[in-house]
């Protein structure tokens, strides 16, 4: 008997989950950039120094949603060759990366800034803080409601997500911090909610961080369990074994399964290898796999790595 192989695809062949969303992502870089220019006018013109930090903390945010909408573009746009045969999809991932990066800056800085203010904070206008904070609030709950279901399916979406989610926040501390200098004159309510700020979004800027490198670093994807994956294909009707398999995530949606099955004598290839894409798909969710199928009597080169 001599050996076969086989590939399964999704539906949505090439079509990343971040793709699906790319419109959404440059609506929510839209919002951004109104809310970046009407709160850097005011602060400008009122010399508010909250309002100023807020906007450089929403110019990062659109920075950070502007790269991963235009990393989606960039791997949508790839062509596929003999050089790069699973195209430029890696770089949703490697923006992903880069916006945990900045987001853990973004609110490293505002701690510090916070830290900083608690010896002299400074006089912060109340009235005005308030007005463009509900602006802002605005702006972003719309690009927040926007990404929502996105972030749900990308991990691309979902580091642009946590961007606009940090941004909102921003807006309700800063609007907060604005009522409470109004009504009660506190000065220290802008370090304080600052504070807030940056440790609410520190361990979710850690998570996605710690995301992108299991990507990166092509471990199988969160919620896959390769030994039990292993024993599903091996309980098949006429499979005896499954070695070398493996299993990683190209960008988000894209899940990826190569593996080799040998089997007994006489059984029908086709058969098994039709068996094998429907568990992983059913069961798995796992459309794009690449199976060999092995006879008993057929010695399996060893991999030496």
């Amino acid at each position: 008997m001599g050996q076969g192989h086989g590939h399964g695809m999704t539906v949505e062949q090439g079509v990343s989950a971040g793709g699906r969303h790319l419109r959404r992502l440059w609506t929510a870089v839209a919002l951004g950039a109104v809310t970046f220019a009407v709160q850097l006018s005011a602060g400008l013109a009122t010399s508010s120094l909250a309002l100023l930090a807020d906007s450089a903390h929403v110019f990062t945010d659109i920075f950070g949603v502007a790269l991963a909408a235009v990393a989606i573009t960039v791997a949508r746009g790839a062509s596929v060759g003999p050089g790069r045969t699973f195209g430029l999809y890696r770089s949703e991932v490697l923006a992903a990366l880069v916006n945990a990066v900045l987001l853990f800056g973004v609110a490293g800085w505002v701690v510090y800034e916070a830290v900083v203010r608690f010896g002299a904070p400074p006089e912060v206008p109340g009235w005005p803080v308030t007005v463009v904070a509900v602006v802002g609030l605005g702006m972003n709950l719309g690009s927040f409601l926007l990404l929502r279901d996105g972030a749900k399916e990308s991990l691309n979406v979902r580091g642009a997500y946590l961007e606009v989610m940090a941004d909102m926040i921003g807006s309700v501390g800063v609007l907060v911090s604005g009522l409470v200098t109004v009504v009660f004159g506190w000065r220290y309510a802008d370090p304080v909610i600052g504070v807030g700020i940056g440790l609410f979004v520190l361990p979710r800027a850690w998570r996605l961080g710690r995301s992108a490198l299991r990507i990166l670093f092509q471990h199988a994807p969160e919620g896959v369990d390769v030994g039990e994956m292993t024993d599903d294909l091996a309980g098949l009707p006429g499979v005896c074994e499954v070695h070398d398999l493996h299993v990683w995530t190209l960008t988000s949606g894209m899940e990826v399964v190569s593996a080799h099955l040998t089997i007994s004598d006489g059984v029908d290839q086709q058969a098994v290898l039709v068996a094998a894409r429907g568990l992983l798909a059913e069961d798995y969710r796992i459309g794009h796999c690449t199976l060999q199928i092995e006879a008993t009597n057929v010695q399996c080169t060893d991999v030496t790595w």
